[in-house]
């Protein structure tokens, strides 16, 4: 018996999967964001994780005659949180939203020669060391997201490297000591697999796992998405859809453009070729709460916007709500709502805000076709993939299949595919994805609306590059504090 835990950015899930990759119990608890009014700062609590951890754990019910063979987590990032020597956060955790850096990560271009992120580890820890010397002093370990619950659980504390090539995206030891910073307080890496330790008997008392259980090291939820999407071939895509949206493409060979992402795959031999939109699912919950519909679940959301055309009667919907990643890159870029009229109401805007997800994804495959890369059909997972209009939208949009596995939460099936390999049941993590996921369903595009949609996703680029100077220079209008 493998189980599993997943800290998304909205809820925490747990998963228990038997020794044939089924799916036996599932449970799920909600976390929260800390709203601070300030559209770069996007702060959790990582306490709450643990509180969240045992919950769900209370509501698996884990069987006591059946023994857990292994624990594999998996969670956002780059989310980066400061621990004291106690194994206790010393501070709020910078989520994988947040964009503080700014100038952190231009210092660390400079140093690297390559483009980083504000959103990526290092600018992070690099901000706290910057701006907050206090919480950097007392800081033991900088712990990503899943690594900071693995640490609560095997007192241990590593970061996950799912191939050597990912280290200049988390950070090197020559990186740190340039920027001044002190390498011991950056932990050990290791590989997707390998033993972490074991269950302790701290953990055990709050959560129920016994103690002496091993812990394997699962990762970053992006590369667990791609096992549990079977996304291990060239020309597969995997769409992971949830608060933000992962566009991750399986290719043989990198490409150079700066528009997209070119990491090493978890699986030996291929490039993780990626799109990471900000926000997506959370464009909507955001929309439906100020919108007055915060109650409504998202099957009456559907069945309101089911009433409206494609197209959202020529309205669109820029979902930059926390600036956007790929393929724009920028941090100052900020929702909008082009082609408003006296004739929309909420359902057209409803309807805006969710085509505005299959905009953002078609942006980034269209980069992809751009650097000659071959894109199949989009495995799609996560909360997104439940709904059936959702699916066939994304499928219009961007003329592309969509594919919904059985298992939809695939970075609990990925962890499991850990296990299981860890455990010796598969002679690799290929073979383990490949022989675990299951599609469930198949949406195909409506060639009908092929033209509607091209001319839509062109003026959805273009509305974006009109604004582009307008978006930079509300950035620099200070906001004023409340109260």
């Amino acid at each position: 018996m493998i189980l599993t835990f997943d800290v998304g950015t909205s809820v925490l899930k747990g998963g228990i999967f038997d020794s044939a990759g089924t799916l036996i119990s599932r449970a799920e608890v909600p976390v929260h964001l800390n709203d601070r009014g300030d559209p770069l700062i996007h702060e959790a609590d990582a306490n709450n994780w643990i509180s969240a951890l045992a919950l769900v754990t209370a509501q698996l019910e884990l069987p006591s005659g059946d023994k857990v063979e292994a624990v594999v987590v998996s969670g956002n990032g780059p989310t980066l949180v400061p621990v004291g020597s106690g194994g206790e956060p010393l501070d709020f955790a910078m989520t994988w939203m947040d964009r503080r850096g700014v100038e952190e990560a231009g210092i660390i271009a400079e140093i690297t020669g390559r483009y980083v992120d504000p959103t990526f580890y290092l600018p992070k820890a690099l901000w706290i060391f910057r701006n907050k010397p206090a919480v950097y002093r007392q800081t033991r370990h900088f712990c990503t997201c899943p690594e900071f619950i693995d640490l609560y659980l095997t007192g241990r504390a590593f970061t996950v490297l799912p191939s050597e090539q990912f280290a200049p995206y988390i950070w090197t030891p020559g990186t740190i000591e340039k920027l001044g910073m002190d390498t011991d307080k950056f932990p050990p890496f290791i590989r997707p697999g390998e033993p972490m330790g074991e269950i302790r008997l701290e953990a055990e008392e709050l959560l129920g796992i016994p103690a002496g259980t091993p812990v394997f090291a699962g990762g970053p939820d992006f590369v667990m998405a791609l096992l549990g999407t079977a996304t291990v071939r060239p020309g597969r895509v995997c769409d992971r859809a949830g608060t933000s949206e992962g566009i991750n493409l399986c290719a043989e060979q990198p490409v150079e453009d700066s528009r997209l992402m070119c990491l090493p795959h978890i699986i030996e031999g291929y490039t993780n070729i990626s799109g990471i939109i900000s926000t997506s699912g959370k464009a909507l919950s955001w929309f439906k709460s100020i919108s007055g519909r915060g109650e409504l679940d998202y099957e009456g959301l559907f069945e309101d916007i089911c009433q409206v055309p494609p197209g959202a009667r020529s309205l669109l919907f820029l979902p930059y709500l926390a600036g956007e990643r790929a393929p724009l890159w920028d941090p100052y870029a900020r929702g909008t709502f082009v082609g408003l009229t006296a004739n929309h109401g909420r359902k057209e805007m409803t309807r805006a805000v969710v085509e505005a997800v299959g905009f953002a994804i078609r942006d980034v495959i269209e980069v992809m076709g751009e650097n000659g890369l071959s894109i199949g059909e989009l495995r799609v997972t996560g909360g997104q993939a439940k709904s059936p209009l959702w699916n066939q939208i994304k499928a219009d949009i961007t003329q592309r299949k969509i594919l919904v596995p059985s298992v939809q939460d695939s970075e609990l099936l990925g962890d499991a595919c850990i296990g299981l390999f860890a455990l010796g049941n598969y002679s690799s993590l290929a073979a383990a994805s490949e022989s675990l996921v299951k599609i469930g369903r198949s949406f195909t595009p409506n060639p009908e609306l092929r033209e509607l949609y091209d001319r839509l996703f062109e003026l959805y680029r273009a509305s974006y590059r009109g604004l582009k100077d307008v978006f930079s220079k509300l950035a620099e209008i200070p906001l004023e504090e409340e109260g």
